[in-house]
């Protein structure tokens, strides 16, 4: 197993399905789950350590320590996704998730940023997998020249408007 993504509630799964996308277009395996750190912390526990996982990703909202919690049960990378929720818009979880203390660190993205946790994940996988090296390589290309193509596309509309 590649990859394994952990959230704490079914309703993250909106969000957090953004990543899964992302990984299977990347040929990562993936496992997900649902598991609370507050609320089934035997289950976050039982599943980290009995998962083969290279790397972790944790999604959560509110108070946000599934991912510490994850990180605190592995020594694997863990990376942690802040979501968005009431009354704080997801800063609550921004917070709770980036402030680990030193020694057990959590790599955290932005809030919500599922695409971004999975895009890293693979990243990690290609420091020792020329195949995953490779897609990464080839999916920058490919973002390098949409980005091209956009301006050019801007550019001749500029020129239209004399």
């Amino acid at each position: 197993m590649d990859i394994a993504i952990i959230m704490g509630s079914d309703s993250d799964w909106g969000v957090m399905q953004k990543a899964v996308e992302v990984l299977k277009n990347f040929g990562a395996e993936v496992e997900v789950t649902v598991a609370s750190a507050h609320r089934t912390p035997q289950k976050v526990q039982n599943f980290v350590k009995n998962s083969d996982a290279k790397i972790f990703i944790a999604a959560a909202g509110m108070a946000a320590h599934l991912a510490g919690v994850v990180a605190s049960y592995t020594t694997k990378p863990v990376i942690g996704v802040p979501l968005a929720s009431e009354p704080f818009n997801g800063l609550d979880s921004l917070l709770s998730t980036v402030q680990m203390p030193p020694g057990v660190p959590v790599a955290t993205m932005a809030v919500g940023g599922a695409k971004n946790a999975a895009i890293f994940a693979v990243q990690i996988l290609a420091v020792s997998d020329k195949n995953f090296a490779k897609k990464i390589a080839d999916y920058r290309a490919k973002m390098s020249a949409e980005v091209d193509a956009k301006s050019e596309k801007i550019q001749m509309s500029v020129s239209e408007l004399k």
